[in-house]
């Protein structure tokens, strides 16, 4: 069947979803671009590692970052309570490590803080460095990312330097899912240049895998206390950042460092339910927040599961030949689409077979963030309203 010109005019907006968005998507602003600074020059950089439940991670998280070739630094993990052995693979970590780590068993959560923040804001409270790094466990880093990262920070005189990383996907649903979930904040933040640029704070994001403050600068933006009540920390540091009429640098470091969020699909579906609809609404003008993740939602639904969906009726059943004209257009053309975002991300191609799927459950992702609102549950906690958190029985 070979679809008429109406049947193609009507699956335009998805031709030129195509066309349009992997120009958008290319990558700009290398973080390598800049020199790392002279051994004479390098400021002292504290990096710290806030961990819960961590055990898979933390191992190969730690052996890269002590693999760093930047000349002065320390390492300090803070455990937040975790049940899974991370402290105990942690400790002998810093024990073993002639005093470059710096082991901190974290203080039990105080009312009003979320666990990240109050882990971070204790591994800041142990820091001595005049620079200071918060990354994530799940992260690998190059031997060269930290040296390119502070000699960015000090040729653009900024307070907060913050890199994206590639995003590992190795398992079926981690490559079905998460690519819907990364295009949808990467066409919302697309130009990382402007990111340095804006002062807008509602068109800014830091990627909380990786954050390098001065210490002045952390300061000034009121450092994780700032925001301990936040389930979006990074997002509203950047934020604070820009308010405080700071200087933001973002860049690109696929080549130099990678990040494996999530191994399953209760992973991905608890994780991004937790971020999506509190991320949303700061990330959008303020009159748009409260529709922004139920609108998410239902564009997702309409572009990637709807023409497939049709196209599957048409072959069971008399749909008419208009709609399963423009259903086979809009379903080819986004498998085009899908392939070159897989190619993009260096996943298998066969996954872009699998886009109607990925398409549902991300839809399934944002209205059940939008439907949770502030309620959140993540690694055992629970943080409701009033963003106190409430132990529970899941991990």
């Amino acid at each position: 069947m070979i679809p008429t010109t109406p049947e193609i005019l009507a699956a335009l907006p998805w031709i030129v979803f195509a066309v349009v968005v992997p120009i958008l998507l290319r990558r700009q602003s290398p973080i390598d671009r800049y020199p790392p600074p002279t051994p004479e020059e390098a400021p002292m950089v504290s990096v710290i590692v806030p961990m819960r439940n961590e055990a898979e991670n933390i191992t190969t998280c730690m052996s890269t970052l002590l693999a760093t070739k930047y000349p002065r630094w320390e390492i300090i993990i803070v455990d937040d309570d975790s049940v899974d052995g991370t402290a105990d693979i942690a400790r002998a970590i810093a024990e073993g490590s002639r005093g470059t780590v710096i082991f901190v068993a974290g203080k039990p959560l105080p009312p009003g803080w979320l666990g990240k923040s109050w882990a971070c804001w204790q591994g800041y409270q142990m820091a001595s460095g005049d620079v200071l790094l918060f990354t994530d466990a799940d992260t690998r880093h190059n031997e060269a990312l930290l040296g390119h990262a502070v000699g960015a920070l000090m040729a653009e005189k900024a307070d907060l330097a913050t890199v994206l990383p590639r995003q590992l996907m190795e398992s079926p649903w981690e490559r079905i899912v998460l690519p819907h979930i990364f295009v949808t904040i990467m066409l919302r933040f697309h130009d990382v240049a402007k990111l340095s640029r804006t002062r807008n704070p509602r068109a800014v994001i830091a990627n909380g895998q990786f954050m390098l403050f001065t210490r002045e600068g952390y300061l000034a933006v009121g450092g994780h206390e700032s925001v301990r009540d936040t389930v979006v920390e990074d997002l509203r540091l950047a934020q604070r950042v820009v308010e405080e009429d700071r200087r933001l640098l973002a860049a690109h470091a696929e080549n130099l460092m990678e990040t494996r969020m999530y191994r399953s699909l209760r992973g991905i579906i608890e994780g991004w339910s937790k971020n999506v609809a509190l991320g949303s609404r700061e990330a959008v003008p303020r009159w748009f927040a409260p529709y922004a993740a139920w609108i998410l939602g239902i564009l997702e639904l309409c572009f990637w599961v709807v023409p497939p969906a049709v196209l599957l009726a048409s072959l069971f059943g008399d749909v008419g030949e208009f709609l399963a004209g423009w259903s086979l257009t809009a379903s080819v053309v986004s498998y085009i689409f899908w392939l070159a975002i897989a190619l993009q991300f260096r996943i298998p191609t066969l996954t872009a077979l699998f886009y109607p799927v990925g398409g549902l459950v991300t839809t399934g992702i944002f209205l059940r963030s939008a439907i949770r609102g502030e309620r959140v549950q993540w690694r055992g906690r629970e943080y409701r309203g009033d963003r106190r958190a409430e132990e529970t029985t899941g991990v």
